[in-house]
């Protein structure tokens, strides 16, 4: 387990707009109410929401949440 800072990126242009991730973890991701595209709400969640992030980075089916830690 990783104890450096955890960096969120989303790419909107590949959102299928599933919403899966809004669902899992709502206080990192919401959707746009026009498209239905991810939203990141918070890019450096703190250490208690990291599990949940790296779960919705690999339940996202476009591949369009990236998380980074360093």
């Amino acid at each position: 387990m990783s104890t450096g800072r955890l960096t969120v990126a989303v790419d909107t242009d590949v959102c299928c707009a599933m919403g899966r991730c809004a669902a899992t973890e709502p206080k990192v991701f919401g959707q746009a109410t026009d498209s239905g595209t991810v939203v990141l709400l918070l890019a450096e969640p703190p250490a208690e929401l990291r599990e949940s992030v790296r779960l919705c980075a690999d339940l996202c089916p476009c591949s369009a949440i990236t998380v980074t830690e360093d």
